[in-house]
């Protein structure tokens, strides 16, 4: 949920110390998890994460418990990472939750050398990762509607 709050006409410090008194009211319903610098192509975990994108957390549990792919395994630890932010830090319940947002973005790329005939080399791009999760409680999400 993003809140609109108006400027008025004040100074850029005031008007963010205002932002962050109102933001620090509104009720919590969202957490999440970022796993950065993971060794896998993001075009293969998107795969994955496009899969359990908007169900629900013991859904999407089963689905990567299941899957053959490697992205499952470090998608799951990244889910069970977020939903164990909601259940200690915001106190929301695991039976509510669901997975509001998922992305992989690219990370850097790790370049290697590979020798070719005739002298010549070709350059191998070992592909890197930022994979985040994010996990809502339906009922919370939908009662500050």
């Amino acid at each position: 949920m993003q809140a609109v709050i108006k400027r008025e006409g004040l100074k850029r410090s005031k008007f963010h110390e205002k932002r962050k008194e109102t933001l620090a009211t509104l009720p919590k319903y969202e957490a999440r998890a970022v796993a950065r610098f993971v060794r896998i192509s993001p075009r293969k975990a998107r795969a994955v994460v496009n899969s359990i994108r908007g169900r629900n957390v013991s859904e999407a549990y089963n689905l990567l418990e299941f899957s053959p792919k490697k992205a499952a395994r470090i998608v799951l630890n990244v889910l069970k990472s977020a939903v164990a932010n909601a259940t200690n830090n915001l106190g929301l319940s695991e039976d509510n939750l669901y997975v509001a947002a998922c992305y992989v973005n690219d990370g850097p790329r790790m370049k290697r050398v590979w020798p070719r005939g005739r002298g010549r080399a070709d350059i191998i791009q070992k592909r890197m990762s930022h994979i985040t999760v994010v996990v809502r409680d339906r009922e919370k999400e939908n009662s500050a509607k």
